[in-house]
């Protein structure tokens, strides 16, 4: 591990001296291209040479405890050796995290699809909840959030939501959202205060660029029609919604929510692309279902990973047997503590399996 880590420094060093030179500083493309690498190190790179200082302290401190010390000295210097013995150990451990290969889709912008389960009316509600706090947790990451498709109930809930996050290592984040989301509460349509159990399906698929996702256009079968939904005169007399159907896997997509239908068309290929996108990746791990076993974030789609209880005012993320009781600032968007909760225990499951 130690070479290697050696080897990512002297990397480091070269994209360092290469920028510097004349001839690079004016090709803007090629500078941008080293900057992306020298800044893919630097977390590294950073905390190995913190490293390499802590050994040298806990040498340097070694060496003092040979030397005849005074009592006081002694003790302080002991003191100072476990202190320096801890922060090696994590150390060692975080770039040992830092070295996992790296998903490559968690730099990706993502598509989110949120679907009312069982629970009808209720449920719907529930969905429309979860794209809130979606929605407040991209906007306290400086997100940007884009409805593709929706398809509304009476009362301000969601049959159905598919919306757009781009930003800045947006998958690395959500990709933990994925599989069926319960909630437990007295719904406001239940009249007698039972508390019922609802769900709704979330997942997140890494958008797709067309390159990595070849789709023939003799596959598609391309309807429009006219929007049954909110968005005046337009949306009803013209025939702007549109529905693409794969043929070859049977994937039907409707967007409607644009008032043009070459938006929707556009908006809809997105989705398209991102499924299929998804649906290779999730053949993939299946060819290595040993190790997807040992993953916390699986993101199956049957999956139920967290419940959300009202009575109780509490979350609890069922993949890693956490509760927390701060429901409210969760469906604010205050996810962080859970997603890194399930991140590091993810990290945790792949480096016991790296070593196993």
């Amino acid at each position: 591990m130690l070479e290697r880590l050696d080897s990512i420094e002297k990397r480091y060093e070269e994209l360092n001296n290469l920028m510097a030179q004349p001839e690079v500083a004016v090709n803007f493309e090629k500078l941008q291209d080293l900057a992306k690498e020298r800044a893919s190190l630097e977390q590294v790179v950073t905390k190995y040479r913190e490293y390499k200082a802590t050994m040298k302290s806990l040498e340097d401190t070694q060496a003092m405890l040979n030397d005849s010390l005074d009592q006081e000295m002694a003790a302080l210097a002991k003191e100072e050796l476990e202190s320096l013995q801890k922060k090696r150990e994590r150390l060692l451990q975080e770039l040992k995290i830092a070295l996992l290969p790296k998903d490559p889709a968690d730099k990706k912008d993502v598509i989110v699809e949120i679907r009312a389960g069982a629970g009808g009316e209720e449920a719907a509600l529930f969905a429309a909840e979860l794209f809130r706090m979606y929605s407040r947790y991209a906007a306290s990451k400086g997100w940007k959030v884009d409805i593709l498709s929706s398809n509304e109930t009476g009362i301000g809930g969601f049959k159905e939501i598919i919306f757009e996050v781009k930003g800045q290592g947006v998958f690395s984040r959500l990709k933990y959202e994925s599989g069926v989301h319960r909630v437990q509460r007295v719904p406001v349509t239940e009249a007698s205060g039972r508390i019922h159990t609802s769900t709704a399906t979330v997942a997140v698929l890494p958008e797709a660029e067309e390159i990595e996702v070849a789709i023939d256009p003799n596959d598609l079968k391309i309807d429009t029609f006219r929007s049954g939904g909110a968005g005046g005169q337009n949306v009803n007399k013209v025939a702007s919604a549109v529905r693409i159907t794969h043929i070859p896997t049977g994937m039907v997509v409707v967007c409607q929510d644009e008032r043009s239908q070459l938006q929707n068309k556009i908006k809809a290929m997105a989705v398209l692309r991102a499924r299929l996108l998804d649906q290779e990746r999730q053949r993939q791990l299946q060819e290595v279902t040993d190790a997807r076993r040992s993953q916390v974030g699986t993101g199956e789609r049957s999956e139920k990973i967290r419940t959300y209880n009202f009575p109780q005012g509490r979350v609890s993320d069922h993949r890693i047997g956490l509760t927390i009781h701060n429901l409210e600032a969760v469906l604010e968007g205050d996810l962080d503590d859970i997603i890194d909760a399930v991140a590091t225990a993810d990290q945790a499951k792949r480096l016991e399996a790296k070593v196993g």
